[in-house]
């Protein structure tokens, strides 16, 4: 058994280089270098941890010093160019991290006086604001690449260029000087609402996130979706998307699900049958299906609340149904591919038993339960929540090593090996892993920090310029007044624009620009279901080709080729696409509008069912089969009854039901007929 489940340590260490490099930056620091870094990121996070605990600064110093550490971090971690060195950082990289570290905290120590100057900048004021925003261009840049910061300079020079623009585009223009106070000294810009969330929930769910990792609850709840479904058919691929999926309610980063669930599953999909280039899209498919899950929602979660102004507990309920939903289907397309290639899954007696897992790892389940208590029950702040879980996380896994140091409970095989040379090193190892969490939770934010500050950018631009009302003009033009192609028009830009920007700021982007548009169209669209129709499209731009870097991380491991790795990704990402016009059109499907009592529970139920089967029949017209393989007429039902049953409407229902019958009917039939020519 052991030698089927363990991960391949080659594997796990080049997963993890991968993984590192897409998400904390390509060096590989040591000596004095990774001194000086390691004390600046355990301080970001000893501010972060204070913060959460006894409370936030004022709103701009609280972003003010965030974005500090951030963007200097952000210039150690990140080199200029791949080809830069990666074992040391130049003289060059400390003296911008330092000088873009000042001019950000120059906001924090002349607060007082830069509040009173607001609308009339000293000249220090508009040299210190010029240089903080091409910093945080050239830091994006680095840690992200150059799409975010072409479309934030699109819209600085948009707002310079707004009387030369033509039609609906134009505006009446503004001065250098008056954008670079707007961006840098209001609340709109730089310190607007996605460097809030940034400052606050998303680091604390980050750094939970990574105390998880550290301790081993990756692993835990791999074997633990290794024996619900390990034993079915294609069970490596489903152990993929389960676990992905439990994986995701913590990590808020598609690449981190897919290089964390990859080195385990991939290996195992290949040794049944799956080619590399599938086993590698599967991953990719079910590590971006994993931040649809709420809580986290790959850190978008939190920006939606702020941006809606509606407590984060809405937003994790509407998302509840639909992402769940999402998952199953998933389930079903590996199921049929499974059982169209004859995939097998892994003997039962080379599993871990169900119960026994589970037990082994209780104490990995109470942070999560304590963070659904007082999210769900307390209805306390995701804030508070999430430093709750820190704080019952870090104090279970550091008593469970003083435990294990004074001999109380058993520990794990690799600490018994070092705890027979020296008694505390249980104990030692616990405060290690948390100190390492605290450092990669530094890491993670540095980049993010500074993309949510670049997205703020954007914001505060289209915020001077109106040029969301332009956009809203614009798409009403384009789509000649129909809501069906207005959500194909930015379903398009969601994706092409999430190719190269990651989920947060794609998301911030398009909930600025598009989303009002969306509501412009059909006035009585819930705010709700236009932000997550662009949140969806986001998460799928990750895995969309030719960018797709999470399919980069799965087909490293799976020794396959990376474009067509993200190309099976994609068809697997097929099935999601029609879920999100349902939010607009169906906005049921979100839990909005259901009847009142016991009649709005049965008709959740009732859509939970039959879209769940709808969404089971589409992934069998897309992957070509279903009981047997699909006739061309065949396929165009299965797809026509997934619309009528996604739809929540109960004449679409019957008749989705009804071909779906039929289809079943035909195929069984013709399956029975092929099973007795045989004989």
């Amino acid at each position: 058994m052991e030698e089927t489940i363990v991960r391949d340590e080659a594997l796990v260490k080049k997963a993890e280089e991968m993984m590192e490099k897409q998400e904390f930056g390509e060096r590989r620091l040591s000596g004095i270098p990774f001194k000086i870094t390691f004390l600046i990121a355990i301080a970001f996070s000893c501010f972060q941890i204070y913060t959460a605990f006894f409370g936030v600064l004022t709103a701009t110093l609280q972003r003010s010093v965030h974005l500090t550490f951030a963007i200097t971090l952000c210039f150690l971690f990140y080199p200029l160019s791949k080809k830069s060195k990666r074992k040391t950082i130049p003289l060059f990289d400390f003296l911008l991290a330092a000088v873009a570290g000042g001019v950000v905290i120059y906001v924090t120590v002349f607060y007082e006086q830069l509040v009173q100057r607001i609308g009339d900048p000293t000249s220090v004021d508009l040299a210190m604001g010029i240089l903080t925003i091409a910093l945080i261009l050239e830091a994006s840049r680095r840690a992200v690449g150059l799409p975010l910061v072409i479309i934030t300079g699109i819209f600085i020079l948009y707002g310079l260029f707004g009387p030369y623009m033509p039609g609906v585009l134009a505006h009446r223009g503004y001065s250098f000087r008056r954008i670079v106070d707007h961006l840098y000294l209001t609340g709109e810009g730089i310190f607007g609402i996605p460097l809030w969330v940034s400052s606050t929930f998303v680091f604390a769910f980050v750094l939970f996130g990574a105390i998880f990792e550290r301790t081993g609850a990756g692993e835990y709840l791999m074997k633990l979706a290794m024996s619900l479904v390990g034993h079915t058919k294609g069970g490596p691929a489903k152990v993929s998307v389960v676990a992905s999926a439990f994986m995701g309610t913590i990590s808020g980063s598609g690449v981190a699900n897919t290089a964390t669930i990859g080195t385990l599953t991939i290996p195992l999909m290949k040794k049944v049958g799956f080619k590399p280039e599938l086993a590698g899209g599967i991953d990719t498919a079910a590590g971006g299906n994993g931040q649809l899950m709420p809580p986290v929602m790959g850190a978008a979660a939190f920006v939606m609340a702020e941006f809606l102004g509606i407590p984060y507990l809405e937003v994790c309920v509407a998302a509840a149904l639909p992402a769940v939903i999402d998952q199953l289907a998933l389930l079903g397309a590996v199921h049929l591919l499974s059982v169209k290639y004859g995939f097998k899954g892994v003997p039962r007696a080379q599993l871990p038993k169900f119960i026994p897992t589970l037990a082994s790892g209780l104490h990995f389940l109470v942070p999560i339960f304590v963070l659904l208590y007082a999210l769900v029950i307390a209805r306390l702040t995701p804030l508070t929540s999430a430093a709750m879980a820190i704080g019952v996380a870090a104090t279970i896994f550091i008593i469970r090593g003083a435990m294990i140091s004074m001999g109380m409970i058993q520990p794990g095989p690799k600490i018994e090996a070092r705890s027979q040379t020296q008694s505390w090193e249980p104990l030692k190892d616990s405060l290690s892993k948390m100190i390492d969490a605290m450092f990669n939770a530094a890491k993670s934010m540095s980049a993010i920090g500074v993309t949510c500050a670049c997205a703020g950018m954007v914001v505060g631009m289209v915020s001077l310029t109106g040029a969301g009302l332009n956009m809203t003009n614009i798409l009403v033009e384009l789509s000649f007044g129909n809501v069906y192609l207005a959500m194909l028009l930015t379903m398009v830009a969601c994706l092409i624009l999430g190719m190269g920007v990651p989920t947060t700021p794609n998301y911030v982007i398009m909930a600025t620009i598009m989303a009002p548009a969306l509501i412009a169209m059909k006035p009585d669209t819930p705010l709700i279901a236009a932000h997550l129709f662009v949140f969806y499209f986001g998460i799928l731009a990750d895995g969309t080709p030719p960018v797709c870097l999470a399919a980069y991380a799965a087909a490293g491991i799976a020794g396959a080729d990376p474009f067509k790795t993200g190309l099976e990704s994609f068809k697997l990402d097929m099935r999601t696409f029609l879920l999100p016009y349902m939010f607009i059109t169906a906005p049921q499907m979100l839990l909005i509008g259901l009847a009142p009592g016991i009649l709005g529970v049965f008709e959740a139920v009732w859509i939970f069912i039959t879209a769940s089967l709808g969404m089971y029949a589409l992934a069998g017209g897309m992957q070509g089969f279903f009981i047997d393989d699909d006739t061309w007429y065949e396929r165009i039902i299965l797809i026509a009854v997934a619309v009528g049953l996604v739809w929540p409407e109960i004449i679409s229902d019957f008749l989705g039901l009804a071909g779906f019958a039929f289809v079943y009917y035909l195929q069984k039939k013709r399956v029975g007929l092929k099973t007795s020519l045989a004989v």
